[in-house]
């Protein structure tokens, strides 16, 4: 069994982050933190998980004395100085902030000024299905946020083919975190879709650092709804015809093998991959324009914050990357 501690779970990821490690067959859930819900249980904050473990305060050593390794889900800024923390301690951290997913120079161009500068080129980019061997050898990984990870999955078998991208990716509310504000508010949201941060949404930086700064990249997020779920819609322009067969052939190819990835015969919905870790995807050809469509459907709080950080550290551990999400 290996010790493992999640710091910041009374938020929606870390929340989830407890619930998988809590019944995980190779992790002994050692410790919960929340910063402002220490002493509160945690089942009495999420009933639906019925993690009955109480929320403690953070500290580093202690913290180092009761687990190996920490999935860490505090927002972007608060994360860098406690997984400097918890590193010089010898742990094994997955972040799920945006701390350490890109070079320094994107990261204060979208976010802020560095708190841990020295440690972004210790980190590896936890995207499985692109990085898994760095991942299995790294003690430091990025976990990459929801709307990355359903437009890289859906882009990535494109990359070489494309001269430019427009995601359209859609949204559950979660994924804006457990503090409400006027725009995440019921009233706000309800019987609503509104698109968002339409010249510029920090997760770009993301993209970029994946595909290259000199792939063309529209990215336009919406906000759905709906409490959980994300869709990805991804429409390239090849650089040369391309049938809807060979787009398959190129997906096939790409995942073969992948536990996490649904190839599917249509478009999927969010419902279909509700509280699991997999991401599914259909790509084809639009008749009239030639131009390849690819769609990613996911869970935003799993395979996009959660269950993907577990997954990265069941390979940093030597385990089997599906055990306790499936």
């Amino acid at each position: 069994m290996h010790r493992v501690a999640v710091l910041g779970a009374a938020g929606f990821a870390g929340a989830v982050c407890a619930y998988i490690a809590e019944r995980h067959p190779s992790l002994e859930l050692t410790m919960i933190t929340g910063r402002s819900d220490a002493g509160r249980r945690l089942d009495h904050i999420y009933p639906k998980y019925r993690v009955r473990r109480e929320l403690e305060s953070y500290d580093p050593d202690r913290v180092a004395e009761r687990a190996d390794a920490a999935l860490v889900a505090y927002p972007h800024g608060a994360a860098a100085p406690v997984v400097e923390d918890l590193l010089h301690r010898g742990l094994k951290v997955v972040d799920l902030s945006a701390d350490f997913r890109v070079p320094q120079e994107l990261y204060e161009r979208w976010y802020q000024p560095h708190e841990a500068p020295g440690l972004l080129r210790r980190s590896i980019y936890g995207l499985t299905e692109t990085h898994r061997d760095e991942i299995r050898a790294a003690d430091l990984v990025a976990g990459p946020g929801c709307y990355p990870t359903a437009a890289l999955l859906a882009v990535w078998p494109l990359r070489e083919l494309a001269r430019d991208v427009v995601i359209d990716a859609k949204s559950g509310v979660s994924g804006a975190g457990r503090g409400a504000n006027e725009t995440t508010h019921f009233v706000s949201v309800a019987e609503n879709m509104n698109p968002y941060k339409v010249e510029g949404h920090r997760h770009r930086a993301e993209l970029e650092s994946e595909l290259g700064p000199e792939l063309p990249i529209t990215f336009i997020p919406h906000l759905v709804p709906i409490d959980q779920g994300l869709l990805a819609s991804a429409y390239v322009t090849p650089a040369h015809g391309v049938s809807a067969q060979e787009v398959r052939d190129l997906f096939r190819e790409a995942y073969d093998g992948e536990p996490f990835i649904e190839l599917a015969d249509e478009p999927p919905g969010v419902r279909d991959v509700r509280e699991t870790n997999i991401c599914r995807i259909h790509a084809t050809v639009e008749p009239a324009t030639g131009r390849v469509m690819a769609f990613a459907a996911i869970d935003n709080l799993w395979k996009g914050a959660a269950g993907q950080a577990v997954q990265d550290l069941n390979l940093m551990l030597g385990l089997d990357e599906r055990e306790g999400l499936v």
